[in-house]
């Protein structure tokens, strides 16, 4: 092919650079889920701690809702119907071929979810979550394809659906 031993060290130098910049850029990916995860328990620990000294502070002998709301722990009352209501979902595709959903679950205990993919002959059950959001990690159906999903949430209470289906989403899963 004509080609000089420099054309041929150069190209297995490109791609080892290549492989280094993939590499790094997996690393990074890597470190960032894993930072989100972090930064996510930490703040549902902290809400948890904080919410459990409001419920402490309320019940205290010396408790009026004036002294609640000067410390700010007194507020507006969910007066949500969930027979009526529906949740609302938003999506974003994440690396290798999953999907984040997140959702408020109101005054919910949390939300059955259904997916829709290409071949399915109808909605399937995904999940129930209580905690948004939920990462959907199912595979792709053909590697390295992207593929539309659809979603849809229905709020639950104890264990039995409730309201109405939220507006469906769609979203492309992508490798």
């Amino acid at each position: 092919m004509g080609l000089a031993d420099a054309d041929v060290a150069a190209l297995a130098a490109d791609s080892a650079l290549l492989d280094t910049k993939l590499a790094a850029l997996a690393n990074a990916d890597a470190a960032h889920a894993q930072a989100a995860a972090e930064k996510t328990a930490t703040r549902r620990a902290i809400e948890g701690r904080v919410r459990a000294l409001a419920r402490r502070i309320k019940a205290a002998p010396g408790y009026t809702e004036a002294l609640g709301a000067q410390l700010s722990i007194v507020g507006p009352e969910d007066s949500t119907d969930l027979t009526a209501a529906k949740p609302t979902l938003t999506a974003k595709a994440q690396a290798r071929g999953a999907v984040e959903i997140a959702f408020k679950k109101s005054k919910s205990d949390g939300v059955n979810l259904y997916a829709q993919r290409e071949g399915d002959a109808g909605w399937v059950f995904l999940a129930r979550d209580t905690e948004s959001p939920y990462l959907d990690t199912r595979p792709l159906l053909t590697a390295g394809k992207p593929e539309q999903r659809r979603y849809k949430a229905i709020y639950v209470l104890g264990d039995d659906e409730t309201g109405q289906f939220s507006d469906e989403i769609t979203v492309t899963a992508t490798p």
